[in-house]
């Protein structure tokens, strides 16, 4: 096992994508990302996928040197194409816009499309909060849901997030996939060699497995059964039929260097609360009456925590997984 700093992690993980036909700038906006979520506790979304991401640069299906570009459209919208790019310097690029356009216009949107795996998606919204904007963020996914009822993927698992600022604390920080667990835990399971609990996927026969190789080649199971696929129906449309990005169906993989672009989508709306009429004290209200009550806690606590003891004590990488990267 081997210990790295956030900054070393972040080099690490620069230099190989770099290697791997990957400009220096997107490199690192990549590394910032991943790293992140590793710190976050959010492995799925972290160091597990630099083996991925660096096999598509490699081979073209993510186009490493992708500049996003981007229009406004009006004073509350923007249109960003990541150019089948990855998406975090697409993200990076709303995430400079956002803030002026809300505060303009009280409520501002941007729409991504032709883009890759966005990662955490909580992160974007997080840092909107920290500007004191209330944020929510939809993406699209490859195919990995059925409609319920019916045994064909045509939804991705699709992530949600929101963040809420909070007076004089971390915001409060919303993320999740509309699976009943995200691919990504099945990914880095499949990684270690692991099983995977019943009750999160199906094989290719509709059948429960614990096979994290034939939940991949199934499907998931959608959070909250009929109605989550009635939310995924929802997010689909606004990541990827607002945006004009790949529906879930017609995406290739993120978890393989096989077919063309993802080109999905993801879309990021911001709130100005100065706009509406709530208040310091009256959010505080609410989140009084939750941490009063033993046993509760605040979406996004507990990755608080992690991130900060990943700062002070550094990130545990596996010797496999360390050698694996520093082998692209």
């Amino acid at each position: 096992m081997a210990t790295l700093t956030v900054g070393q992690a972040e080099g690490l993980v620069a230099r190989a994508l770099v290697r791997c036909r990957t400009s220096e700038v997107n490199a690192a906006v990549v590394a910032r990302a991943l790293v992140a979520a590793e710190a976050d506790g959010l492995k799925g979304h972290g160091l597990s996928r630099v083996s991925t991401y660096a096999a598509q640069a490699r081979i073209g299906k993510v186009d490493g040197f992708a500049t996003p570009s981007v229009e406004r459209r009006r004073p509350g919208a923007a249109a960003i194409d990541a150019a089948n790019g990855f998406a975090f310097p697409a993200i990076e690029a709303a995430l400079a816009l956002l803030p002026e356009m809300t505060r303009a216009a009280g409520v501002a949107c941007a729409a991504i499309r032709r883009s890759h795996h966005c990662g955490a998606a909580g992160h974007p919204v997080e840092r909107l909060a920290e500007r004191g904007l209330v944020a929510m963020m939809f993406a699209n996914t490859p195919a990995a849901i059925a409609p319920w009822g019916a045994a064909k993927p045509v939804f991705g698992t699709n992530p949600i997030a929101f963040a809420c600022p909070l007076p004089d604390r971390s915001p409060v920080v919303v993320d999740l996939a509309l699976s009943k667990m995200a691919r990504g835990n099945i990914l880095a399971a499949k990684q270690k060699g692991e099983r995977i609990p019943e009750g999160w996927a199906l094989d290719a026969d509709g059948k429960p497995t614990t096979d994290p190789d034939a939940a991949l080649a199934g499907t998931m199971l959608p959070l909250g059964d009929a109605k989550g696929t009635a939310l995924v129906l929802m997010v689909e449309l606004l990541a990827a039929g607002l945006t004009g990005a790949h529906f879930a169906a017609d995406a290739s993989s993120f978890l393989d260097d096989k077919g063309p672009p993802p080109g999905t989508g993801q879309l990021i709306v911001a709130f100005d609360p100065a706009a509406f009429g709530g208040s310091d004290g009256h959010v505080a209200r609410l989140i009084a009456s939750i941490e009063e009550q033993a046993g509760a806690r605040l979406p996004g606590s507990r990755r608080i925590a992690l991130r900060r003891k990943a700062a002070s004590d550094g990130l545990q990488l596996s010797d496999a997984l360390l050698k694996d990267i520093e082998a692209l």
